[in-house]
């Protein structure tokens, strides 16, 4: 893509008519509901063992689906009706929830449920998000996308930060079990608004007679990896995630022992880089009207090695607070380009594929990178992890480097 039709793309918005704000909703809605679990869940598996294996098994269980099932529910995602398989998946999340809010209320809770728990939900999102990533072009049209991205990524950031974060200690007042309810009722609300989506999902041609899922991904990979500019883009967000897992598994000590800092300076490190994300998204859309999107992916991975890089070398938590807040800036304006050039490049029918190749090695990388990282700081020094992570950076932005010019 030139500079020139970057700028036409980046200009053009999406209107929250048409089935748009709907979809907005019901995504920012079901993110503040998951964002609800995930706060709510470790503290529940640390009331019920001591074990840090099995408190770890909780969220590993999150990662696990999209390694065994990622690029199978891309291949679902690319085969049926995108609308009803997300309206559908969070109706059946939604009972989930519900029963499982109802379990932890009658005191029924266990390790063993909540493993399962956290392995069927997200079992059921590598579908829905594969879904929810191939229906958004037949809700806007193409030179929306860019803009139609940033909101939804501005909105769920939003949601989960500063809307889910502090009501969860207020929820747990009212009983273990009400985050957990209160999940299962924005599951049903956003159910409710996709299934009243009115809007035709992608062409797709006829199936190979005796195509098999196994051949569809296949198909799906190879498409990928023939885009010169897709594939240095999926090299790239796996190097990142890397980085990343080693970053946030160990970012607690980093901020806690090495700087000192306390619970209330990670606490203030989390919010920045929170805050930052969604000042992002005032920023990600006037970027690619400039310069384009690859090259705002590259401008983006190039700042948050800088920033990675003075985590590293510098021992003061007013710089650790700043580079997180102009990471999680820049890692917005990564990810909605990201998504936006899949969109715009995927061919006919491939995008939940290739979709789900993106997912599937950006998951495996973040438990590559916390066990790097893990002994990265175990070996060399707390900083580590995030030297570690800049030297990732540094490999993802090098392979970008060809797509710029």
């Amino acid at each position: 893509m030139t500079t020139a039709e970057a700028v036409d793309t980046a200009r053009a918005t999406p209107t929250w008519s048409g089935g748009f704000g709907r979809l907005w909703t019901a995504a920012v809605v079901s993110k503040f509901g998951d964002s609800l679990r995930t706060a709510a869940m470790p503290l529940l598996a640390a009331s019920l063992t001591g074990d840090p294996l099995l408190i770890a098994s909780v969220t590993a269980c999150g990662y696990l689906p999209w390694l065994l099932f990622g690029l199978l529910g891309g291949a679902l995602a690319d085969r049926v009706d995108q609308r009803r398989a997300m309206w559908a998946v969070d109706l059946v999340r939604g009972v989930l929830m519900a029963a499982f809010a109802v379990a932890v209320a009658l005191g029924h809770a266990s390790i063993a449920l909540l493993i399962a728990v956290a392995f069927a939900l997200t079992t059921l999102q590598t579908l829905f998000d594969n879904a929810a990533t191939a229906l958004l072009p037949s809700l806007v049209p193409a030179e929306a996308l860019g803009s139609a991205n940033t909101r939804l990524a501005t909105g769920q950031q939003m949601a989960g930060t500063f809307l889910a974060g502090p009501l969860v200690p207020v929820l747990l007042v009212a009983g273990a079990a009400a985050p957990y309810a209160a999940d299962a009722a924005t599951y049903g609300l956003a159910a409710l608004l996709v299934a009243s989506l009115r809007v035709a999902g992608p062409e797709r041609g006829p199936r190979k007679a005796g195509s098999t899922l196994r051949a569809e991904i296949a198909e799906g990979l190879r498409a990928l990896w023939r885009d010169r500019t897709l594939r240095a883009l999926c090299i790239a967000t796996t190097l990142c995630n890397i980085g990343m897992g080693a970053l946030i598994a160990t970012l607690v000590l980093h901020v806690t022992r090495r700087l000192d800092a306390g619970n209330g300076g990670y606490a203030a490190v989390i919010t920045a880089y929170g805050a930052g994300a969604v000042a992002g998204g005032l920023l990600a859309r006037r970027m690619s009207e400039r310069i384009g999107r690859i090259r705002s992916v590259f401008l983006a991975g190039t700042v948050q090695t800088g920033c990675l890089f003075a985590m590293g070398t510098v021992r003061e938590l007013w710089v650790t607070i700043a580079a997180m807040a102009l990471f999680g800036l820049m890692g917005l304006v990564w990810n909605t380009n990201q998504v936006t050039l899949m969109q715009e490049r995927s061919p006919e029918g491939m995008l939940g594929r290739i979709g789900s190749a993106f997912r599937t090695a950006a998951v495996a990388g973040a438990p590559l990178g916390a066990v790097l990282g893990g002994a990265a700081a175990a070996g060399w020094g707390l900083n580590t992890p995030a030297l570690l992570a800049a030297g990732l950076f540094t490999l993802a932005v090098a392979s970008l480097t060809p797509q710029i010019n």
